[in-house]
């Protein structure tokens, strides 16, 4: 089904993230349905008192650094995601042998739960960023920025003009390829958890303070699905309504 609007760029990249706050796995087609991409965050480590490990503490979230060191990825037929000690030790989630070794490594009590009626998502269900806000940054860096410091589920090719282009898109509908039909709210509200080290990745170049500096500590969009379905890596999107 063809959309109708204003061309703004195609899929350039797709992560899902199938145990929170661990390295993400890139998709080349993903099913996005009315809670996200499909077995994003599904899973969770959460602590002793029961708070959600993230690189923050807030009333739901629990600092535990060093848990992006660790990667995830669904491989199989069931849907249980497998966890990847930084040694590429695997561990079913579902078998206590993957919460035993997070908790020795870490010298606390750790335990992954599946989601069931509370959502993992910081936020929203989607997070979209596009490379002219990366362009943006890199500038104001005076380097180059790794998408995969911001943890997207979309990262849309919009070309490589510097320019914060969606933090103006708030309130307008996204059509992506066939069927898909987001809607961008707020931008993402950012914290430490984007300098920190990560799988694959040394600690991050000062983009926090930098955000802080010249985007009000926000980078990418929040967005929630309005119809469901099937996107790809090379989908065209479009803008349909007035951005802000």
């Amino acid at each position: 089904m063809p959309h109708h609007g204003t061309p703004v760029g195609r899929v350039r990249a797709l992560y899902r993230y199938p145990v929170k706050s661990t390295s993400g796995q890139p998709l080349v087609t993903a099913a996005v349905t009315p809670s996200g991409l499909e077995h994003d965050r599904r899973w969770a480590v959460y602590t002793h008192d029961g708070g959600i490990a993230s690189g923050k503490r807030t009333r739901r979230f629990r600092p535990v650094p060093g848990l992006l060191d660790w990667a995830a990825e669904l491989d199989g037929p069931d849907g249980v995601p497998v966890l990847r000690s930084p040694a590429g030790v695997p561990y079913r989630v579902d078998d206590p042998a993957a919460s035993e070794a997070l908790t020795s490594r870490f010298g606390q009590q750790l335990t992954l739960r599946e989601g069931t009626t509370v959502q993992h998502h910081d936020e929203s269900p989607l997070h979209l960023v596009t490379t002219s806000s990366l362009a943006a940054l890199a500038d104001l860096l005076g380097g180059a920025v790794e998408e995969r410091r911001f943890r997207p589920n979309i990262v849309l090719d919009t070309g490589s003009a510097p320019l914060f282009l969606e933090r103006d898109w708030a309130g307008v509908e996204l059509a992506i390829g066939d069927h898909v039909v987001i809607t961008v709210d707020a931008g993402m509200p950012r914290c430490t958890m984007i300098d920190q080290p990560q799988a694959g990745m040394d600690a991050g170049p000062r983009a926090l303070r930098t955000l802080a500096v010249h985007n009000g500590l926000e980078f990418g969009v929040q967005a929630r699905v309005e119809r469901s379905g099937a996107i790809s890596v090379g989908d065209p999107v479009t803008l349909r309504g007035t951005p802000s």
